[in-house]
C-alpha cells in the first residue's frame, strides 16, 4: 500500500488549503484513512479520519469546525479541507491507512504511511 499526500503550502492566517491523499489500492471497502500532523520536536498527532465505505468521520478537538474530510473512492483519494488556518496549524501533514474498518486518531493504530506535505501558516 502506498500513499501520497499533497496540497500543502504557505498560506496566511485565516486562509484555506485542501490536502489530498492518493492511495495505491482501492479505498472503497477495506481501509480507514487518517490525517496526522507533526511539528519538529513534538509527537505526531491525529487530525482527522474517515472510515471505510460507511464514511464515519472524526476530528481532533483542536481543529473541529475548521476541517472537512471526504473521500472519492473512484479516484482512490481522500481530501482534507482546512479552513480558518492559524499559525499553530503549521506542521508536516501525513496521511495513513489502516485495514481495520473504524476511525481512529491514534498514530500507533495505522499500518501504512505516506510522505508528508508541509503546511505553513504565516501570521
Amino acid at each position: 500500500v502506498q500513499l501520497q499526500a499533497s496540497g500543502g503550502g504557505l498560506v496566511q492566517t485565516g486562509g484555506s488549503l485542501r490536502l489530498s491523499c492518493v492511495v495505491s489500492i482501492s479505498t472503497r471497502d477495506y481501509y480507514t484513512i487518517g490525517w496526522f500532523r507533526q511539528v519538529p520536536g513534538k509527537e505526531r498527532e491525529g487530525v482527522s479520519c474517515i472510515s471505510d465505505s460507511v464514511g464515519v468521520t472524526r476530528y481532533a478537538e483542536s481543529m473541529k469546525g475548521r476541517l472537512t474530510i471526504s473521500r472519492n473512492n473512484a479516484k482512490n483519494t481522500v481530501y482534507l479541507q482546512m479552513n480558518s488556518l492559524k499559525p499553530e496549524d503549521t506542521a508536516v501533514y501525513y496521511c495513513a491507512a489502516r485495514t481495520i474498518q473504524s476511525c481512529s486518531l491514534y498514530v500507533t493504530e495505522y499500518e501504512y504511511w505516506g510522505r508528508g506535505t508541509q503546511v505553513t501558516v504565516s501570521s
